[in-house]
């Protein structure tokens, strides 16, 4: 018996990666040449956020670009928070992963024989690769995804991670983490899987807001595992809200890609205004905080719920060629883009804090590694720079994989002063729902915060957890895991006095010298006797 079909029956593998978006299936192809391989997916192989992902993979193999460049790019737009020698490592490995995903299959846009490369906001040069245009996401996804079947890797659907098991204090002698405990949504059974290495890949937690471009699925699962399990946890304020998502009524929000921008999409108010060139230099390609806050003031100075987005001068064969997911789905809602502008407002779309790493994915706690959108390696800052996410899930997946050969025990050094949620406290509030937590999120911990409203949130978001539920069920796990991830974003964002980046604050307008520094939180271990 082989060692893969062993750990059928056993339970008992060497590697678990939980999720199976891009970095998970990534990271799950590269372990396979070590050991056997157990994927856990909540929902099925093709669920996952990274298949959304319209705006690109970036990475400096075009002429007159750089490594240097790159990094100089994305430490701008970080507003002071990018560990510098993460993003050195994202840009200086980029062009190997290009070259990976390109031996895989994945089909990029060329143009006269070479890769096709595209301009995008706060990115100094054209560096933006595309696969089927706007569904670059979705072509890396299934590529990985039929490899995954092609190579036999053993994976759940339908399976939720509920609990972390071992590891909760890494400097015991001989404590780590030993695997995962998960239901299985459909027949109800909770079956415990043991491992020598558990990698999350779970994605981001952009379902905590009212109006998001992300999936049902973006639960921020792996998040609160990481924290439940004592894991650290940083920079959880910085929530990306994208400018530009679909606002019509009666559609769920849907994610205009920045690369209209990047092609030469117009911002203009309901009057017909253009007004972005007045706010900043860079006009529509501003940083993406730039532009959702500029959309938001406009507005409101309009009395309307969103602007237009105005492709209407370009090409309509580049357009519809370029953008051919965008430009279907608005055409399946009556809306030709080549002939009207389009309505589009902002909304939550990338969670840059997430699980604390090193720059090998290494988390706090020996055993246990995070990649993808679920970990904070630093590259993000506290501005994403776009399509940096889909270039960080690839370098940082092989890292984690790299490293569990090189140094298997090691871990991520513990911060000095890590925070910790504050105790649940019961008070009335509203019955608890998802929509109730997204509205609050929406409301009080959105675009623009001030101290009255994050003290607001934060004590409805405690007062719901203290009545939390009992979990049953995937609906019950990813409420509770949202309602974690929730307070997380709450706390840091009115601990943090000042504005910087995605985190913008009313009340303290102007970034402070003094916060140039990470919140990070870390459970405490339970008293032993």
């Amino acid at each position: 018996m082989d060692r893969r079909s062993r750990a059928a029956v056993t339970g008992s593998y060497d590697y678990i990666i939980v999720g199976s978006g891009i970095a998970g299936l990534y990271a799950a192809h590269l372990a396979r040449e070590h050991g056997s391989v157990l994927v856990l997916t909540k929902g099925s192989i093709d669920d996952c956020n990274t298949r959304w992902a319209q705006g690109g993979i970036a990475a400096p193999i075009g002429p007159g670009d750089s490594p240097e460049s790159h990094l100089l790019d994305t430490i701008e737009a970080g507003a002071g928070l990018v560990d510098e020698d993460a993003a050195r490592i994202l840009t200086s490995e980029a062009g190997a992963r290009i070259r990976d995903l390109v031996r895989l299959g994945v089909p990029f846009d060329t143009l006269h024989g070479e890769i096709a490369l595209a301009r995008e906001g706060a990115h100094s040069v054209p560096r933006v690769l595309h696969a089927g245009g706007d569904s670059t996401g979705a072509h890396i996804e299934l590529t990985l995804s039929s490899i995954a079947r092609q190579e036999g890797i053993t994976v759940l659907e339908h399976t939720i991670a509920t609990e972390i098991v071992g590891g909760r204090r890494k400097k015991e002698v001989g404590r780590r983490v030993e695997g995962i405990r998960a239901l299985n949504t459909q027949t109800g059974e909770t079956t415990e899987y043991s491992s020598r290495f558990l990698a999350l890949a779970t994605g981001g937690a952009g379902q905590m807001y009212r109006y998001s471009t992300n999936p049902d699925v973006a639960t921020g699962d792996g998040i609160a595992l990481a924290y439940r399990a004592g894991a650290e946890v940083t920079d959880m304020e910085f929530v990306q809200f994208h400018p530009t998502a679909l606002r019509m009524p009666g559609v769920q929000p849907f994610l205009i890609s920045e690369a209209i921008r990047g092609e030469g999409g117009i911002l203009r108010d309901v009057n017909g205004v253009r007004f972005m060139p007045d706010i900043d230099e860079r006009a529509e390609l501003a940083p993406r905080d730039v532009v959702a806050r500029a959309i938001r003031e406009r507005m409101h100075a309009t009395a309307s719920d969103h602007v237009l987005l105005d492709v209407t001068h370009l090409d309509a064969g580049v357009v519809m060629t370029r953008f051919p997911q965008i430009y279907r789905f608005c055409l399946d809602h009556s809306l030709d883009i080549t002939r009207e502008p389009i309505p589009v407002s902002p909304a939550a779309h990338y969670t840059m804090g997430g699980i604390r790493t090193n720059p090998w994915g290494e988390t706090t706690l020996r055993g246990l590694y995070a990649c993808g959108e679920c970990a904070c390696t630093g590259v993000h800052g506290a501005n994403r720079l776009a399509s940096n996410s889909l270039l960080e899930t690839v370098v940082f997946a092989r890292r984690v994989i790299d490293r569990t050969r090189s140094s298997p025990d090691s871990a991520a050094p513990d911060s000095p002063e890590p925070r910790e949620l504050s105790e649940p406290h019961p008070t009335e509030t509203p019955a608890l729902t998802r929509e109730a937590v997204q509205s609050l999120m929406w409301n009080e911990v959105g675009i623009v915060r001030h101290g009255e409203s994050l003290r607001h949130a934060v004590a409805a978001l405690s007062a719901w957890q203290a009545a939390l539920p009992s979990v049953s069920d995937r609906p019950s796990q990813e409420l509770a895991d949202l309602l974690t991830c929730s307070r997380l974003v709450a706390e840091a964002a009115l601990h943090r006095e000042e504005s910087r980046g995605a985190h913008f604050r009313t009340d303290f307008p102007e970034p402070r010298e003094e916060w140039r520094r990470h919140v990070v939180f870390r459970k405490a271990a339970p008293a032993t006797r």
